[in-house]
């Protein structure tokens, strides 16, 4: 008699089996494209308790069993003051996949939602360095998030729309305050939609929107009031039906920039004008 499968085996099994090309694939050519890691890295998995941070965590233990080149893993939670439904919600769901979850608290939503402008702006900051000095306490040199794909594009049309700039998400950076710390994005070629198919077929359900301040951002996703980020969203969906392949365009458009034909750009803290670069050709 064959052996019942728990929901942890069940989940890891969809991700190598039936989304292996949606998934699986996409996962690894991130890995190997953009040198996301390295033998001897010690990762911080830093998940927020929403759909793409709990995948990751799964993709992440999947390749670290099937490596040739070890690494360590880290699955950090912090707590920037979650209500006890979704504290709890993160730990049921961690311990249903098999993901052996670090907790740690922070006061950010307190914080963030007593300034009067851009909270969100000011809760990731925070979030984010919050994460680099617990994993770094922990003896990591990496934090991974969950970005994916669909968040690569939104941000880089985001940018364009409504802040007056080119600018994309990169799979990986360096801290600058955090001296030999590295963030990367191993989720960087993986659609959205594939990360909804998954947890459907899975019957997961996870915490969406846990902020304080927009708590009740998941009843009113297709209400007034919508984020930019939601705007942006629903555009792309408007423009693939005249368009099916306008996201590939975008995200291959970030990989294949023709600086020649720029009026100006930044590099390194530094600007380039246009008269500047024209100069410059001439000299050549």
């Amino acid at each position: 008699m064959a052996k019942e499968l728990t929901p942890a085996q069940i989940a890891e099994r969809s991700i190598i089996k039936k989304y292996r090309r949606e998934l699986w694939k996409p996962f690894i050519a991130a890995v190997k494209r953009y040198e996301l890691i390295s033998p001897g890295d010690k990762i911080a998995v830093c998940i927020s308790g929403g759909k793409d941070s709990m995948l990751m965590a799964k993709l992440l233990q999947e390749l670290q069993r099937h490596t040739e080149h070890p690494f360590e893993l880290v699955f950090l939670v912090m707590d920037p003051g979650y209500n006890p439904e979704n504290r709890q919600k993160i730990v049921d769901n961690a311990a249903l996949l098999g993901i052996p979850i670090t907790i740690f608290d922070s006061d950010i939503f307190d914080v963030a939602n007593n300034v009067e402008q851009n909270p969100c702006y000011l809760c990731a900051r925070m979030r984010r360095g919050f994460l680099y000095a617990k994993a770094q306490e922990l003896g990591c040199n990496k934090i991974a998030l969950g970005h994916h794909m669909s968040d690569v594009i939104e941000t880089t049309v985001m940018g364009m729309f409504y802040g007056a700039q080119i600018q994309a998400m990169p799979p990986k950076l360096r801290s600058k305050n955090f001296p030999g710390m590295e963030l990367i994005r191993p989720m960087y070629c993986i659609h959205e939609d594939h990360v909804i198919a998954w947890c459907r077929y899975n019957n997961l359900e996870f915490i969406r929107c846990a902020c304080r301040f927009t708590e009740q951002c998941a009843e009113n996703d297709n209400r007034d009031g919508k984020s930019k980020r939601q705007e942006i969203k629903e555009l792309i969906r408007e423009l693939k039906k005249v368009n099916p392949t306008i996201e590939k365009s975008i995200f291959a458009a970030i990989h294949d920039v023709q600086l020649d034909t720029m009026v100006g750009y930044k590099t390194r803290g530094r600007e380039y004008t246009f008269t500047e670069m024209y100069e410059r050709k001439n000299e050549v």
